[in-house]
Order: structure tokens, then sequence, then C-alpha cells
């Protein structure tokens, strides 16, 4: 074989770039919620299948993407995963219908493995003084991705509203929702493409027992151990832990006493990044600004606000996270999630709603709004009963259509509260939950079993995503903003007792060292 020179960071950045993509799909769908909705005459449920319907998918793909990443390697894995990506991109651009769509995400829902597999590869690339960081690029690459949405939904929507001849001939108009989707495809081609310049991951080709190959790429990446002393490390874990042997052993193995804390770990942090919200901000980031009462335009542009608060803490963890500490970061982060999110529950609760017998005529004459004339003047507690109360003059859809322009002009509300529990929880998940639950998935696991674990609590943390994303929409409209925040602060207390005592610190130190250290703890 011939010697070649790799660069980890190269090969991080390639890999990671498939969580930009993951970004882009998940933040794509929130500006499109809108205008699907309105052409198709969707319920609420049927928004959240539609926007969950990859989450619901890559739970399917999670059961086997260990199996496969150990039969085929994680290269290869990860060249089908981008494919998937081109497949789904196009297939919902083109969507003839509601259900069409659906199918098209939940299909591209399979490519969202990419974190879990990213993750694992870069975690066996990098040398341990710079794993966090280098790990950490995947949760940069879907911040950027979410941030790159956020900017082209808000780009294209201010288009369609001009009257630039162009934009009509392209349909932009139109078919705005289209376009939006539309932009993924560019960027999974070139994903697809640059995945074949990256070399299999070293640890898999000597589980595999192809050592000359493994030594040969170590050696090109620069690493602090010579080829020859990290393939016997490598190999000694693997000869002791029994796991490493078979699929079915390695999945056995995450019940054994030996790594009973380290699935502790793992299986809390999963849950809890996602039960604090993430991804009822994120995949409906303009949705929830409209529920404070600023208008669909300032909502999109809110939503780019958050998108570039979210890039700019990312990078934060990132030049911390190998010199902070893992620990530092994730309890910090999780006591100021915690109280950003009661400062929304408080906004959302102090809120009432009302609209005068001048905002009636107004919204009549300017938008066609009409049988709401009984309701002047009366105020609404909470946004509960202001919406039960539109739903008897009005269908769901006719809601939907109005419901953004009827809250800007019913609110009464503390905007800056809201706004500053929203950026404030922003701020402390992009810095903690968010990259360092992939850096620690990828230390905690011995050599052996990772192949299993990192897909096995992905899955659990995309179960609890799926969950969030499906009703996020339902519980919005019947349960209420504040109570709903109430729930994901409550969440963030309960991670921070569970890991304050289990969580070890890991920066600095080999993977083999990291499950010697959680076995004799």
């Amino acid at each position: 074989m011939k010697s070649v020179s790799h660069s980890v960071y190269f090969c991080a950045m390639v890999v990671a770039f498939g969580a930009f993509i993951l970004g882009l799909d998940a933040a794509l769908i929130s500006g499109t919620i809108k205008f699907v909705a309105k052409e198709f005459s969707l319920s609420d449920m049927e928004v959240g299948a539609m926007v969950s319907a990859p989450g619901l998918a890559v739970l399917f793909a999670l059961m086997i993407t260990g199996y496969i990443c150990d039969q085929i390697g994680r290269k290869k894995t990860l060249i089908g995963i981008s494919f998937i990506y081109i497949f789904s991109a196009i297939a919902s651009t083109f969507a003839p219908n509601y259900e069409t769509l659906v199918v098209a995400r939940f299909v591209g829902g399979f490519a969202f493995t990419s974190l879990s597999v990213a993750a694992m590869y870069i975690g066996e690339i990098a040398p341990s003084k710079i794993r966090g960081k280098l790990v950490s690029i995947v949760q940069v690459s879907i911040v950027v991705g979410f941030s790159a949405a956020y900017f082209i939904n808000y780009g294209i929507l201010m288009l369609s509203q001009s009257d630039l001849t162009w934009v009509s001939s392209l349909a932009i108009d139109t078919q705005t929702w289209r376009w939006m989707l539309g932009v993924e495809i560019i960027p999974a081609i070139i994903w697809f493409v640059l995945l074949f310049k990256i070399p299999k991951s070293p640890r898999w080709l000597i589980m595999k027992g192809q050592e000359a190959e493994a030594k040969e790429i170590i050696a090109s990446f620069d690493h602090d151990l010579s080829p020859e002393e990290e393939v016997a490390q490598v190999k000694h874990s693997l000869e002791i832990d029994p796991a490493s042997k078979s699929f079915i052993a390695s999945f056995k193995a995450l019940f054994s006493t030996k790594l009973r804390k380290a699935v502790i770990v793992a299986l809390t942090i999963a849950i809890v990044q996602q039960a604090t919200g993430i991804n009822a901000i994120l995949f409906y980031a303009p949705t929830v600004f409209e529920q404070i009462g600023v208008g669909t335009d300032a909502a999109f542009l809110n939503a780019v606000v958050v998108g570039v608060v979210g890039v700019a803490f990312t990078i934060v963890a990132i030049l911390l996270i190998d010199k902070v500490g893992r620990r530092p970061l994730l309890m910090s982060g999780l006591i100021l999630a915690s109280i950003s999110l009661f400062v929304c529950h408080i906004g959302f609760k102090q809120a009432t709603y009302q609209l005068t017998s001048e905002q009636i005529i107004e919204v009549k004459n300017e938008h066609g709004i009409e049988g709401i004339s009984h309701m002047a003047d009366i105020t609404f507690e909470t946004d509960i009963e202001f919406k039960a109360a539109l739903r008897k003059t009005m269908s769901e859809s006719e809601l939907r259509a109005a419901e953004s322009i009827l809250l800007q002009s019913a609110t009464n509300i503390n905007v800056a509260v809201v706004m500053t529990g929203i950026m404030l929880f922003i701020i402390a998940f992009h810095y903690s939950l968010g990259p360092i639950l992939w850096v620690l998935f990828s230390e905690i696991f011995p050599t052996g079993v990772r192949g299993v674990a990192i897909p096995v609590f992905a899955f659990i943390s995309s179960m609890v995503s799926y969950f969030v994303q499906q009703f996020f929409p339902w519980l919005l409209n019947n349960v209420g903003a504040a109570d709903v925040f109430m729930f994901y602060a409550v969440s963030g207390v309960v991670g921070f007792i569970c890991l304050y005592k289990l969580l070890p610190e890991t920066k600095h130190k080999t993977i083999e060292e990291i499950e010697a250290q959680l076995v004799a703890n």
C-alpha cells in the first residue's frame, strides 16, 4: 500500500460535514411549516409528523447502524448515508403531496445516523490531546447548518415578497417552500464526493486484523504514540474485552457490571440533551417566536439570530473543552439552561391576550380576517384560552394562516424576558449539552463495544427528540407555552442532579485510560 499523508483535521471536517447537512435539513423545514400547512391544510399532528419524520426513521436506522459500521466499516457507512441525503433532498423538493413529502423526509431520517458514525470515526482517529476539540466539530457543523438554513429561509422569504421579475419566473413567490428544501441537494452531493478522500478508521482495521494498513494510516496522522505502540494498545483492549468478538457480545456487554457507570452517564445525557427542548426551539424556531407576537418576518429574523448565537458558543465550546474540561462545561451549562428555560416559563405565564375593536377592524381590512368581532376587548389569561376562542369561529387551516397576525396584534407579553430566556438557553446548550454529548459518547466506551454503544445511546437521544418534535405543535396549542417550558426546565434540573456525582473528567486521557477509570469507580 502506498503511503499517503492524511490530516486528522481534514478528515474530521469532511466527516462532520454530514452534521452540517443534518442541521440544514432540520432547520430548513422550520421555514416551510406555514407554507406547507396552508397548501395541504394540515392539522397540528400532521405538522408534527412532517417535521419529526426523520426523527422517527433514525430510530430504526440506529438499530442496525452499529452492526453495519462493524461489518463494512465507518467510511463505507458514511458514503451510504450521504447518498440517502441526496435522494431525500430531491424527493422532498419535488414532492407532489403531503404524503410523499413525509415519506421523503422519513427516508432522509436514515441519514441522521451521520452524527453517531461521525463521532465514532473522529473519536477513533483523533489523538487524545485534541479529541474533544475534533469531536466537537460535529456539533459545530450542526449549528452552522442550522444557522445557514435560517439565513436561507429568511432570504428566500424576503425574495418571495419582492416584485422582481426573475423571482416570479423561478416561482420563488409561489413555490417558496420547495426552494427552501431544494437548497440541501448541493451540499449533499459535495459531501458524497468528499467522503472518498478520507481513510478507513485504523481502530476498525485493527478489529478486522488489517494491522499493516492501520499502521500506515496511524503514521500518516502523526499521533503521539508510534503506530506499533498504538496498534498494540488497541489490540490489548480488544483481547481483554470479549465483547469485541461479535455484535451480539458487544450489545450484551452494555448490561455488564463493568460498563454500568458508563451506561448510566450516557443514558442520562442522551435523555436530558433532548428533554430540555432544544429541537422544539430549533426545528420550530419561527413558530416559537410567533408565539411572542413579533410577526412572521421578525420571527424568521429572530431564528437567524438563534443560529448565529449557536455557532458562536459552539466555537467557544471547542476552544474550552480540552482546556477547561467536559465536566465543568456540562454542569454549568445544565444550570444555565434550567434557569433560562424557567425565565421563558415566567414570561409566557405572565402574558395576556386581547384584541381591541380597532385591531379587529385593522386585521379585517388589511388581511381579510373576519368572524372575530365578538372577541373585542376580551382579555384572555393564557394563549390556550385565546386560541380556543379563535377555533370556535375559524377552521384549523384558517387559524393556521391567521395565527401569526392575530398573535402579533393580541399578545401582551414582556418580549425582552422571553427572548433573553431563549437566547441564554441557546448559549447554554451550545457550549455544553450540544457538543459534549458526542465527545463523551466517543470517549467513555471501550473500542470493542463502541460500534454498538454509540448508536444505542444515539437511538435513545433520537427517540426523545422524536417525541419532542412530534408533539410540540400539539402541546403548544393544548398545554400552552408556559407549561411546556416549565417541563423543559425541570428536565435540566433532573439531569444536573443525576450527573453531578456520576460524570468523570475525561480530558487528556486515552480511551483505554477512561475505560480503566470508569471501571475502577
